[in-house]
């Protein structure tokens, strides 16, 4: 399986992938050379390590799955807020969910979605040849690739990726 060449966090059989340019210093990331699920308090413990820049990655994730419907997006979501979803099961086994340090590996007969985060990375991935799915850029921040499932949005940063954008991007999402 394609995916399985993904490095990063989280299920390598993911339904939805956030992909980020840098990895936290932590626990051995920067010489992961797989996708693997996190335990129960290993996102607060990098958090806690890596400080708030992580801690906005890991909320906002949370934050924008809390906002996708369960009928068409069922990524766990059975938690009673998305703070307890990111502590309970966000990038863990049965989540659906990763965070690839990685370029995107597009498989389009899959049911995947792929968020690249930041518009500089995703011009960096095309520019090196990494992701070959041509883009429509919507605005400044936000470019998509039906066919693919593949979305640029702002970085995971509440600055970034406010509320508002949040919903946009889960619209954009949902219009896949």
């Amino acid at each position: 399986m394609e995916s399985e060449q993904s490095i990063g966090l989280g299920e390598r059989d993911f339904m939805l992938a956030a992909y980020i340019e840098n990895r936290p210093a932590f626990m051995g990331l920067a010489q992961l050379q797989t996708c693997q699920p996190l335990v129960a308090g290993e996102i607060s413990a990098i958090g806690q390590a890596c400080g708030n820049g992580w801690r906005k990655v890991f909320n906002v994730y949370a934050k924008l799955i809390d906002t996708l419907p369960l009928t068409t997006f069922n990524l766990g979501q059975q938690q009673t807020s998305w703070q307890a979803y990111r502590d309970e099961l966000l990038l863990q086994s049965g989540s659906q969910t990763a965070l690839l340090f990685s370029p995107p590996v597009i498989t389009p007969e899959r049911q995947q979605y792929h968020l690249i985060m930041g518009r500089t990375y995703a011009k960096k991935l095309v520019d090196q040849g990494l992701i070959s799915s041509p883009l429509t850029w919507l605005d400044n921040e936000f470019a998509i690739n039906r066919h693919d499932r593949v979305i640029v949005c702002p970085y995971f940063d509440y600055r970034q990726l406010s509320n508002i954008k949040i919903t946009h991007l889960s619209e954009l999402m949902q219009g896949l």
